[in-house]
């Protein structure tokens, strides 16, 4: 930790560069954050979070727009096409996502489970492939926006202000506990950790995905 530098210094460093994010791309992130809540095709948003895994959202938006119904397919039919289509892992994830089809109906009714975080112990219990960060993914993007995701890009930006020590083994206590660095975070910025997210990613990245 530097000298003379408090945990308040690095976190208002960090505001003070998410303001320039926020002048230049809040139009668009308030146009994602709408598309999230209009999200009604469940599953293949489950698909893709599934598949952005120790992958990249890019590719995951690829694989989504290239398959229509992932329902549809078995799961060896479903392997193939993932690797024709470029995946890292089309077998775990063609088994995995074969694995969430067998709760479909249940997952489409997720609204119906009390509290965002609710939600997310449920899908980490209950969703073969889903850990806390693709669970609230998910979430985010079908317009719950009260849970974070943090990946590889959320972790280096906080640590990277040295707001973290970016952690080699993300546990459930140390993801709650950088979630409630997030959560004072976007309350200082009046907005919501889905919200907050979007920008953190563009910070990062230099684009606004999903």
């Amino acid at each position: 930790m530097p000298c003379g530098i408090d945990e308040k210094d690095r976190i208002d460093k960090l505001l003070f560069d998410l303001n320039n994010a926020i002048l230049s791309k809040k139009r668009e992130v308030k146009k994602r954050l709408k598309e999230f809540k209009k999200n009604k095709n469940l599953f293949s948003e489950l698909c893709f979070c599934i598949l952005t895994a120790n992958y990249s959202a890019s590719g995951g938006i690829k694989i989504q727009n290239a398959i229509s119904d992932f329902s549809v397919l078995s799961e060896d039919k479903l392997a193939k096409k993932l690797k024709k289509l470029g995946h890292r892992f089309p077998n775990t994830r063609a088994n995995y996502i074969f694995c969430a089809g067998l709760k479909k109906g249940e997952i489409e009714k997720i609204g119906y489970i009390f509290g965002s975080e609710n939600k997310r112990e449920w899908l980490v219990k209950n969703i073969l492939g889903l850990g806390y960060k693709e669970a609230s993914h998910f979430l985010r993007n079908i317009g719950y926006f009260d849970v974070a995701i943090i990946d590889k890009h959320i972790m280096s930006i906080l640590s990277g202000y040295k707001i973290i020590n970016a952690p080699k083994i993300l546990t459930r206590a140390r993801y709650i506990e950088i979630e409630n660095i997030l959560k004072k975070i976007a309350e200082s910025k009046n907005m919501s950790l889905g919200e907050l997210d979007l920008y953190l990613w563009y910070m990062k990245t230099g684009k606004i995905l999903k």
